[in-house]
C-alpha cells in the first residue's frame, strides 16, 4: 500500500523541508479565460478530511474545502497567465509562469517546491516535478484545488459581462456548445486565438 496524500509531503519533511510547498494549475485546456496556480504550504499537524485532487471531487466538495484550505494554510496563494501571455509563450510556459507567480506571491517562503506534472519552472528554492502529483501530495492536492476553484469562479464572472458565450456552463473549455457560440459570435477578446488556428472566415474548420 503507498503512502497516503500527508505521509508523502512528511517524507519531505522528515528530509529537512520544514515547508513544502505543492503547486498545480488549472485550466490549461480551455479555449477562453486565463490559465490558474496555486501554491499552498500545509501544516505538519493537520489532515483535510476529503482533500484529493480536484478533479475526482465533486465542485460542491470543491468549494467547501476550498475554505478549510485557507483556513488552514500556513500560507498559500492564487495567480493566473492571461490570454495573451498564452499566446504569446504558449500554454506550457504560461502556465509555468503562473505557477511560479503563485510561488512568490506566498508570505512564508517554501523550503521545496513540489510541482504537479513533469515540467519545473526556474527557482532557487528546491523544486521537484511529481507526475500524478494532485493523487499523491496532500499539498499539491490542495494547491489543485485552489486555483480550480479560484478559475472557476473567475469564469463565472466573465460570463457576466459575455453572456453570449455561456462560460457559465463550460468555463471556457472546448465543448460542442463552446463552440457553437463562437462560431455565432467569434473569437472574443477572453479567447486564447492561438487555440484556434484552424479558424477562418468566421468559421471553425474541422
Amino acid at each position: 500500500m503507498g503512502l497516503s496524500l500527508w505521509e508523502f509531503d512528511n517524507e519531505y519533511r522528515g528530509c529537512g523541508y520544514k515547508h513544502v510547498c505543492g503547486v498545480d494549475e488549472a485550466g490549461r485546456g480551455p479555449l477562453a479565460g486565463p490559465v490558474f496556480a496555486a501554491a499552498v504550504i500545509l501544516p505538519a499537524d493537520i489532515e483535510i478530511e476529503g482533500l484529493n485532487d480536484s478533479k475526482k471531487i465533486s465542485e460542491k466538495k470543491r468549494d467547501k474545502l476550498f475554505d478549510i484550505i485557507c483556513e488552514k494554510a500556513l500560507a498559500y496563494s492564487v495567480a493566473s497567465s492571461t490570454e495573451r501571455e498564452i499566446d504569446e509563450i504558449n500554454i506550457l510556459n504560461a502556465s509555468l509562469l503562473a505557477m511560479k507567480r503563485a510561488v512568490s506571491g506566498l508570505v512564508i517562503p517554501p523550503d521545496t517546491i513540489l510541482v504537479d506534472g513533469n515540467q519545473i519552472f526556474e527557482s532557487e528554492i528546491h523544486i521537484e516535478s511529481v507526475v500524478k502529483g494532485d493523487s499523491l501530495s496532500a499539498s499539491i492536492a490542495a494547491a489543485s484545488i485552489l486555483a480550480k476553484v479560484s478559475r472557476d469562479r473567475y469564469m463565472l464572472e466573465l460570463s457576466k459581462k459575455y453572456p453570449e458565450y455561456m462560460l457559465e456552463k463550460h468555463k471556457g473549455y472546448p465543448t460542442k456548445l463552446h463552440y457553437e457560440c463562437v462560431e455565432a459570435y467569434g473569437i472574443s477578446e477572453i479567447h486564447r486565438k492561438s487555440f484556434f488556428k484552424k479558424y477562418k472566415g468566421g468559421v471553425l474548420l474541422k
